[in-house]
């Protein structure tokens, strides 16, 4: 697959794909959904350069950090980090980019994820200034809160009908402007959709992410996962979200096998490391 992706044989969205498959990834398991990157960086502009390098997000970063401002917070976060009781190993980020709340966020307009969100806030929409209801806001909320890591789901470049409240269902209204969360509003340079999906795709396969998408791909998939080039990187999670790092088998107290497998399942998990 490697090679095919090298000789530019498969696209990247395909490559990506067959990543997350061999790390364990699927559509039938929101704890381990596929994840995607965020990449580009301009949500704002009324037309989208995919010329210009300054549009992408930096994909060497992880994305708790990709803005600069964040990644002094989140160095001290793990430096001054100490558990007492020498179970729980230091950490850049308390949450993680992929876990299923997060999935059911961006998919809350549509089933299945709209009912299995409604269970999770126990049986009503969770409010509505917590409900993915704008694109540019999304990325700026990333900007500002360096506990807020989500990256994407593979929808993003596919599936238009996501971004639609085709089911017309009642998401609430916003606090500050009052104004009702219906459809997800779209960066200025999308005028539907439609546009939205042709042109985020596009953007994944422009030649700016095909030179750099290999340094993503080290963060999530690769050596700086874990270990020192991790810490180095500030790509350090919460110690239950890696693989191996729980061993599930040896718990023998029902009660607390059951109270881990629910932390991991909710927390999200780490891609075997391919």
């Amino acid at each position: 697959v490697f090679q095919k992706w090298v000789n530019r044989e498969i696209s990247n969205f395909d490559y990506l794909i067959q990543l997350n498959t061999m790390a364990g990834r699927t559509y039938n398991d929101l704890a381990q959904y596929p994840v995607f990157p965020w990449i580009l960086r301009d949500y704002t502009s009324e037309e989208l350069d995919l010329n210009n390098p300054a549009v992408f997000r930096d994909l060497s970063k992880p994305i708790g950090v990709v803005n600069e401002k964040n990644a002094k917070t989140v160095r001290e976060k793990y430096e001054n980090f100490e558990d007492p009781l020498g179970i729980i190993d230091k950490f850049h980020y308390g949450t993680h980019y992929s876990n299923a709340a997060g999935v059911m966020h961006y998919l809350i307009r549509v089933e299945p994820f709209t009912t299995l969100h409604i269970q999770l806030q126990s049986g009503r929409f969770d409010c509505a200034d917590r409900q993915f209801h704008s694109i540019p806001a999304t990325w700026q909320a990333l900007m500002d809160n360096p506990n807020d890591v989500k990256e994407l789901i593979p929808e993003f470049f596919y599936f238009p009908e996501f971004l639609e409240n085709q089911n017309g269902f009642n998401l609430g209204q916003l606090q500050m402007s009052k104004e009702m969360v219906n459809d997800v509003v779209l960066p200025k340079w999308a005028h539907s959709p439609e546009d939205f999906i042709y042109k985020h795709r596009k953007a994944l396969e422009s030649e700016y992410v095909s030179a750099h998408l290999h340094e993503w791909i080290d963060l999530i998939f690769g050596y700086k996962q874990r270990g020192p080039a991790a810490v180095e990187a500030l790509n350090v999670f919460y110690y239950c979200t890696y693989e191996g790092a729980v061993d599930l088998d040896a718990l023998t107290d029902e009660k607390e096998r059951k109270a881990l497998e629910g932390m991991i399942n909710n927390f999200g998990q780490t891609p075997c490391q391919l």
